[in-house]
């Protein structure tokens, strides 16, 4: 009697074993970024130096409405400090290209971190109004950290789009990290300690993570030095435009933090702002590993122009959400779902920076970039400031959303079909 042989038996996947299967291709690219030889140890002294990056304004914001009973007051402050950083960033940059990371980023950091402690005696001791916008003003000297760590895997990694593209995502979810836990740790600190610890703390660790960062010479990208022929990457074409877009969408940031910290104040829990914020930051997070792990469309514009109107669209949910229901748990949903559009969105714009920036400038181009962000966050924090004084906390969304909405216009209009 023949026998049959017995059938192989295959069992179907279960949703554990799918889970861990995507899991681990999502996370397959960054575990091979993170193996090129140095990466680790300059992303480690970069996060301890970007961490502060989301504390600062929060403390600041926290401890002069504290202070002086003002979020007008507190958000023209801080918007004054990013200005100035909007016009001595490029320079520090600039200085940081010719010279090196190390030799310009360790001053430049110690004379930002005075600016910070001033701040904080000025608003301890009860000076002039006028003294609040000088010491803030005197933090802008702060390297942009992030961009030096995006050109150093520019550097290392140049020629290899791919890789280039899981590079700048990663940074952008180490971005929303320290933007989702900087808030958290600001509000914490400046709660339950005494209203400048923030700002103590934020001081201390930038000064630790750039000397870290700094040590680390083998991975730094050698310096260029200028000629009289370098040119200013704002005169490279479509380098203006994207500044324009980037400025617009950085006012969504700017008002969403004052608008959501007003919000919060007004439902009676100010120190739950920094926990409702880092929602925004978390579903950024994931969104840009995710987005980090496929494989990017050709056409940078054409992508950015999806991103901002995703972006655009989602941005109404926490105008919806304070209005309809005034609930914090609510308008937390909502800024988890609005973040989601938020790192992919500029992971494209920084990959398009890195695209249109000449050879060797990559620093100052990048800078110019935050520069521009930054000038959007002021923008923003200042008129989220005005409409939450004069109207009310719920109104102040109308900012970022309306922010939104004008870089998605500004986009379509100077470059959204072009390459």
């Amino acid at each position: 009697m023949r026998m049959e042989p017995e059938p192989t038996r295959t069992h179907a996947p279960t949703a554990a074993t799918t889970s861990r299967t995507t899991g681990g291709r999502t996370l397959a690219p960054y575990r091979t970024l993170l193996a090129t030889p140095g990466a680790r140890a300059f992303t480690a002294g970069n996060l301890i130096a970007r961490l502060p990056m989301g504390m600062f304004s929060v403390s600041a914001v926290i401890m002069i409405a504290g202070a002086r009973g003002s979020y007008a007051l507190a958000g023209s402050v801080t918007a004054t400090g990013l200005a100035a950083t909007a016009v001595v960033g490029p320079w520090t940059a600039r200085l940081v290209d010719r010279f090196g990371q190390a030799r310009v980023a360790v001053p430049a950091t110690l004379l930002a971190a005075l600016g910070s402690l001033a701040l904080l005696l000025c608003v301890r001791y009860d000076a002039p109004g006028w003294t609040l916008f000088a010491a803030y003003a005197a933090t802008a000297t702060t390297p942009n950290t992030g961009g030096m760590s995006r050109a150093r895997w520019a550097h290392l990694h140049r020629g290899d789009p791919e890789t280039l593209h899981t590079a700048n995502s990663f940074e952008q979810a180490v971005d929303e990290l320290c933007f989702m836990l900087g808030p958290v740790v600001a509000a914490f600190l400046c709660s339950s300690l005494f209203p400048e610890a923030g700002t103590l703390v934020g001081a201390v660790l930038l000064v630790t993570g750039v000397l870290i960062f700094a040590a680390q010479r083998t991975t730094e990208p050698p310096a260029a030095p200028r000629t009289t022929a370098t040119r200013s990457p704002l005169r490279t074409p479509g380098f203006p435009s994207l500044i324009a877009v980037l400025l617009a969408t950085g006012a969504v940031f700017g008002a969403m933090e004052v608008t959501t910290i007003a919000f919060a104040d007004a439902q009676g829990h100010r120190s739950a702002a920094g926990a409702v914020l880092a929602f925004q930051a978390a579903g950024s997070c994931a969104a840009g590993l995710l987005y980090g792990s496929v494989r990017p469309a050709q056409h940078v514009r054409r992508r950015l122009l999806g991103c901002l109107a995703a972006m655009t669209l989602l941005m109404t949910g926490p105008l919806l959400a304070a209005s309809a229901t005034g609930s914090l748990l609510a308008l937390a949903a909502a800024l988890l779902l609005a973040g989601a559009a938020t790192a992919p969105t500029m992971v494209t714009g920084m990959t398009l920076v890195q695209r249109i920036t000449p050879q060797g400038q990559l620093n100052e181009g990048m800078t110019l970039s935050v520069t521009a962000l930054l000038g959007g966050i002021a923008t923003g924090s200042a008129t989220a400031g005005w409409v939450v004084e004069r109207l009310n906390p719920t109104a102040g969304y109308a900012v970022p959303t309306s922010a939104a909405a004008l870089a998605l216009v500004l986009c379509a209009a100077t470059g959204g079909r072009r390459r």
